[in-house]
């Protein structure tokens, strides 16, 4: 079953599959802010650090597999499997989007 993505949320798992940390980075405000393991990291050149770091340490994919709406944000369930420790778990991204980027991401089991 595929999933209806918005634009800007196709586009950022596009850009983790690529593996550039400047695409992912594109997909953010300037001043957004993404948690992801318990560490936040705030603005496009601390998160470009974040996915550039953590495409060095793990290889994997993430597979959106659903989609919902609460309130301002959205959230994918995505299935992440890789080399990293726990792998295969699912994940949810929450998003919270501004305009045609995203301000906030957390991911969280």
């Amino acid at each position: 079953m595929t999933i209806q993505l918005p634009p800007i949320i196709a586009t950022y798992f596009d850009a983790d599959r690529s593996g550039s940390a400047e695409r992912v980075a594109h997909c953010f405000t300037a001043t957004a802010v993404v948690t992801d393991e318990g560490r936040t990291h705030a603005g496009r050149d601390a998160i470009r650090q974040w996915k550039d770091e953590a495409s060095r340490a793990y290889t994997y994919t993430a597979s959106p597999r659903s989609i919902a709406s609460a309130g301002d944000l959205v959230v994918v369930t995505s299935h992440v499997a890789g080399d990293f420790p726990g792998s295969p778990v699912d994940l949810n991204y929450v998003f919270r989007l501004e305009g045609d980027a995203i301000a906030a991401l957390e991911i969280k089991p």
